[in-house]
């Protein structure tokens, strides 16, 4: 288990960024604007997320989880504030730049697995690394390489169609992999999987994470994510909180019955 605190050292102030952290971000805010006017949703919002740790970012629906992790990701601005992911501000680039830098240093997980349905697992888990500049050869060693990882070694060239819902979440990790990320941002990847496929892909995620250094943030509603993670850090009023880990149990019992271990 991570330390815990949501301080960030030299938040605000310009300082240096500490060894050992891959996402900090800085009285973050973000708006968009309506017909009524601007519509806030991260209002000065504080964050920092250690190197090979998993978070759980939590909170209601339309509490800015999937925009933080698309302002995280680069895939949005910021209206103010700051966001440094494995040391590089994300606004100090450009929208060139920063594509470049979503394909070598950032992996996505989608609720939905959006493989490529006319490419092969493996050739889906290829693209990445392609993208990168790599030879085909090398992508296509490294993509096997992933999917033994992910326990689909006998998969390679199923297409999308023809695998469970499971097991294309799984290649869809392998794929947000294929770069060797700095860190991978997940937005409720187990949506869509019954219990018994979330709870593998769960495991996976946290063998990743043992096995590789992985950093994780997962945007989730799922009671035993949040739980098993980390640390958990609920979305509220457009600003973040930790729940200490005694907490999150008792506040999922609170709300809906007893925890999955």
């Amino acid at each position: 288990m991570t330390d815990r605190g949501l301080d960030v050292p030299g938040a605000g102030t310009g300082g240096a960024i500490p060894d050992g952290l891959a996402v900090v971000v800085r009285t973050l805010f973000k708006s968009y604007p309506t017909p009524e006017g601007e519509l806030p949703i991260l209002m000065g919002l504080d964050l920092n997320v250690r190197r090979g740790e998993i978070v759980a970012i939590t909170g209601e629906s339309g509490a800015g989880k999937s925009t933080l992790l698309h302002l995280l990701g680069g895939l949005d601005r910021p209206t103010g504030g700051q966001i440094i992911v494995d040391g590089v501000d994300l606004n100090s680039r450009s929208d060139a730049e920063l594509a470049r830098f979503r394909n070598r240093q950032i992996g996505f997980v989608f609720q939905f697995h959006h493989l490529l349905p006319d490419f092969t697992a493996v050739e889906n888990v290829m693209i990445p690394r392609l993208m990168a500049g790599a030879k085909p050869a090398e992508a296509e060693r490294g993509a096997r390489e992933l999917l033994r990882a992910v326990e689909l070694q006998n998969r390679l060239h199923h297409w999308p169609s023809e695998l469970s819902g499971g097991e294309q979440q799984r290649v869809a990790v392998a794929r947000a992999l294929a770069n060797s990320p700095a860190v991978v941002l997940a937005d409720e990847p187990s949506g869509n999987l019954d219990y018994r496929h979330s709870g593998q892909l769960h495991d996976l995620m946290w063998r990743l994470v043992d096995e590789r250094g992985t950093t994780f943030v997962i945007a989730t509603h799922d009671r035993a994510l949040a739980a098993r993670a980390d640390r958990e850090i609920r979305l509220e009023n457009g600003l973040a909180r930790e729940l200490p880990q005694d907490a999150v149990t008792s506040y999922f019992k609170d709300r809906a019955g007893p925890v999955r271990s």
